[in-house]
């Protein structure tokens, strides 16, 4: 299947950016093309402690999509626009057709139907694989959309890094015409518009 799901607990999120990006960093090393987006969590001083930030991985670009509310500020805001731009760009650098795509959250805008699920769509319709992580709270609402697409994958370093390998392998296969493109069912068939997938 090319649509891989890791499922994590309340209150695991950390634990899950920090395995997502070093699982980039070793796929990059392996050289695999990466697109998609990871979290990378800092600490913004008088700021609120949980300031989000993503990695675009196809360009390295980071872009902070925490609101700056102050440092009073009780809780944390996501800041809808720079999540568009985003999603935005990770929607053109699947253009390229890379090998893999990593994204860091099947979250409450995607089950809704925003935020990065037009990438996610976008991305399965032309044969480019997906790994991404989804809290046990959402599951419902990923079955509904992953339907048959999907499985779940165990929350360890080789089992996920092999599937990884594996599935970039055949996208590559695939672009280069050494392999068919798989009966993947599309649910469409060019780029969504980067703004009709905004505000997770």
């Amino acid at each position: 299947m090319q649509l891989g799901a890791l499922v994590y607990e309340e209150g695991e999120g950390a634990r899950v950016d920090e395995f997502l990006a070093a699982l980039a960093g070793e796929l990059r090393g392996s050289g695999i093309r990466l697109a998609g987006a990871i979290q990378l969590n800092t600490d913004g001083g008088d700021r609120c402690r949980c300031d989000m930030t993503l990695e675009d991985l196809a360009s390295g670009r980071l872009i902070d999509i925490s609101e700056r509310r102050g440092p009073e500020a009780r809780g944390c805001r996501l800041d809808s626009f720079a999540l568009e731009d985003a999603v935005g760009s990770v929607i053109a650098s699947l253009e390229a057709r890379p090998d893999l795509m990593i994204l860091n959250r099947f979250g409450k805008r995607e089950a809704e139907g925003h935020g990065f699920r037009g990438a996610i769509e976008f991305a399965l319709a032309n044969n480019v694989p997906v790994l991404i992580a989804i809290s046990r709270a959402n599951m419902p609402a990923w079955t509904a959309f992953a339907e048959q697409m999907g499985e779940t994958l165990p929350f360890d370093d080789s089992a996920v890094l092999s599937w990884c390998l594996q599935r970039s392998a055949q996208a590559r296969a695939r672009t280069l015409g050494e392999l068919p493109a798989s009966a993947q069912p599309s649910r469409i068939t060019e780029a969504p518009s980067a703004r009709s997938q905004s505000h997770r």
